[in-house]
């Protein structure tokens, strides 16, 4: 008689299992036509139409290089804040930025400023619980994303990965950054991590702030609107941008229809800094083939100072087809390289939460800021050469002789390629 609610109940973990591990959707299977190249008008539409919203001007970007630069900006825009502030993030974990930051926006939640936090309940689980408590006692409204519950079982491998904070609908911030003490300092050392993330004002501002309403949305049922979170914003200069976003929900496969229409655009170069580099075979194709239309191609990753080594494992079994083209290949030696940015033709910037891998590509919540700025795009490869000064590059010859052990490793490791 036992013999059916067993039964039952592995059936059960089974579907589970599946629906955590699948987004749901058909993922592009076919290369991208090359049919314009970055610098045609067609390019620009098409990024727009495809991707979301349409490119907007009027916009004025600034970088931030590590926590040093980028913490102090963003509790400036909080403690600036009269009438709204919107965040969300994956990774908020104890320490003294953390305290400081929940301790920023519970005062402004205490001055009557409309507070909405959404963080990640996987990545906020190392957060001191005192931070919630101060926050909603300062009347703050914190939600965590996809905490455990019977109705939403099937979801539990569908994490926000986003990052943003935006200030009375005029003022934005999102990269790579997370509210840790690794990401404090200047990556002086192995405990404070390589990053950058970004100032955003202008027009475009009004895109981060829907893509947070996306998934306030879907977390609380309630629509955030009025003048206080789409104000009419005036022009803050004259970048061209919009940003877009991609989930298992709807539109997973946006995030990587990106990278492959710019990369397929691309005529003399690509910059690519990723922290978790797994690309699929189409991705790799498409990355190749640029590489043998003289494309110049770099790519800088984490090198053994790496905060997840299946990761660099996976990764590194894919580099063959890369270096046989003539890819350059980069490992960051100081620190943790956790940047995401991609630069095409000194045109293109992108930057945001997105890895360049399934797990952001097919399962995470994303977002991505697209700037088309020529200016702006020259300084992120200016930081890009600096960031090379300080990395090893990996020759193929050098990848072919790679320890047995981690050849034997590489074997495995392409098994778990979907959840990385």
């Amino acid at each position: 008689m036992l013999t059916i609610p067993i039964t039952a109940f592995v059936t059960l973990v089974i579907i589970l299992v599946i629906a955590n591990l699948s987004s749901g959707e058909k993922k592009i299977e076919h290369k991208i036509e090359r049919l314009y190249a970055s610098d045609d008008p067609q390019f620009l539409r098409s990024m727009g139409l495809l991707l979301g919203p349409p490119v907007i001007s009027g916009n004025r970007f600034e970088m931030l290089l590590n926590g040093d630069h980028i913490f102090p900006s963003m509790l400036e825009g909080i403690r600036s804040a009269r009438q709204t502030i919107t965040f969300e993030t994956f990774i908020y974990w104890s320490g003294e930025i953390g305290e400081q930051i929940a301790q920023a926006l519970a005062d402004k939640a205490r001055e009557g400023i409309a507070v909405h936090v959404l963080l990640d309940w996987v990545g906020s689980s190392k957060m001191d619980k005192r931070y919630l408590n101060l926050l909603r006692d300062a009347g703050a409204e914190v939600i965590q994303y996809h905490k455990p519950h019977w109705t939403g079982l099937g979801r539990m491998n569908n994490r926000t990965h986003r990052k943003l904070l935006v200030i009375d609908g005029h003022i934005g911030f999102t990269g790579g950054v997370g509210i840790a003490p690794e990401w404090t300092g200047h990556a002086q050392n192995e405990k404070h991590w390589r990053d950058t993330h970004f100032r955003v004002a202008g027009p475009v501002v009004g895109h981060m702030q829907a893509v947070f309403m996306d998934n306030w949305v879907k977390a609380t049922g309630n629509v955030l609107h009025g003048p206080g979170y789409f104000p009419d914003v005036e022009s803050m200069g004259d970048g061209l941008a919009h940003m877009f976003s991609s989930s298992p929900s709807g539109g997973s496969d946006d995030m990587q229809l990106m990278y492959l229409m710019a990369i397929t655009a691309a005529t003399h170069s690509i910059h690519l800094a990723s922290a978790y580099f797994v690309p699929d075979k189409l991705t790799i194709n498409a990355i190749v083939e640029a590489a043998k239309r003289g494309v110049k191609v770099q790519i800088i990753m984490p090198g053994k100072k790496i905060d997840t080594h299946t990761v660099r494992e996976a990764s590194r079994a894919c580099w063959g087809d890369l270096l046989k083209a003539g890819v350059e290949m980069y490992e960051y030696q100081p620190t943790m390289f956790h940047c995401k940015l991609l630069v095409v033709d000194e045109y293109l910037v992108s930057v945001g939460s997105t890895n360049f891998d399934n797990r952001s590509f097919k399962l995470n919540d994303e977002a991505n800021l697209n700037i088309y700025d020529r200016d702006f795009a020259r300084q992120q490869t200016a930081v890009f050469a600096d960031d090379i000064k300080k990395s090893q590059q990996v020759t193929l010859e050098a990848w072919m002789h790679r320890p047995f052990t981690e050849k034997l490793i590489e074997q495995f490791v392409p098994l778990l390629d979907t959840q990385l």
